[in-house]
């Protein structure tokens, strides 16, 4: 920025008194003075939003060196796995006597036979819960009209 010495400030406010006048130069010194921190804010806010462009950018190369490691990652395991399952069911075909060229499909959702799903009402599970635990918790035991809970909690009448 400019560099401005004593010397040079107290010549610009002597032609500043002379020019502009007593009466004037105060309210203008204030005029200029706010227009001065108005543009310091917008340099800063210019600077800041930059820097999180700049910051912005770097998050997204990044991001992107991750996901390229990680796709890496995924078609190396994916081959050692298929390699693996290859080499295991060449094995298997060899210990078993049948050919390679057959894959045998597995799932893990094999069907039990005989097996069915329980079916378990929700009211069954709610009723298993412990009174002390319902109480604590705030869950509601017996149905009540308004009414009759304005005569449950209020005071009792004095003699």
């Amino acid at each position: 920025m400019i560099d401005f010495g004593f010397d040079k400030i107290a010549l610009i406010g002597v032609v500043a008194l002379v020019v502009i006048g007593p009466e004037r130069l105060p309210r203008v010194a204030r005029t200029v003075g706010h227009l001065l921190g108005k543009a310091q804010r917008y340099v800063a806010d210019v600077k800041a939003e930059v820097g999180r462009s700049i910051e912005l950018e770097e998050l997204k190369k990044m991001k992107d060196q991750f996901a390229d490691a990680a796709q890496d990652v995924k078609q190396t395991v994916e081959q050692e796995v298929s390699s693996a399952n290859q080499a295991f069911e060449q094995t298997w075909a060899d210990a078993s006597g049948e050919s390679a060229a057959e894959p045998v499909p597995w799932s893990p959702m094999v069907d039990v036979p005989g097996y069915k799903h329980p079916n378990k009402n929700w009211r069954i599970k709610r009723g298993a819960t412990p009174q002390w635990y319902k109480q604590k918790r705030g869950v509601r035991r017996n149905v009540q009209s308004g009414a009759a809970r304005v005569a449950r909690f209020r005071p009792p009448a004095r003699p």
